[in-house]
């Protein structure tokens, strides 16, 4: 029997002139409340996202003061991430921290 051989090619349909967006970044927003002690939102702040002990102890401040804070800005699945990491972390310590993420 005889061997065919075929040549296949694929071709890209996207267009360089496509109309592509970057990404919404998302706020990952610390709220206030009276039972979370400032250790513990310094501590979250220094391990889940990285602050130094003046940064995260700053932002706690904020968050005490104002009611919430900004504690991050990030693409939507990291954003989301982040407050279920501090979330879980929270309640785990009972206490009853709140993360909201909301688009920039």
């Amino acid at each position: 029997m005889a061997e065919t051989k075929t040549k296949t090619e694929v071709r890209a349909r996207i267009s360089p002139k496509e109309n592509l967006t970057e990404p919404r970044d998302y706020n990952v927003i610390y709220m206030n409340d009276d039972v979370t002690t400032m250790e513990f939102v310094v501590e979250s702040l220094k391990n889940i996202f990285h602050y130094t002990e003046e940064g995260a102890h700053a932002l706690c401040i904020r968050v005490h003061d104002e009611g919430s804070a900004v504690v991050a800005t990030l693409p939507y699945e990291m954003a989301e991430q982040k407050g279920i990491e501090v979330t879980l972390l929270a309640r785990t310590n009972g206490y009853p921290l709140q993360v909201k993420i909301e688009s920039e």
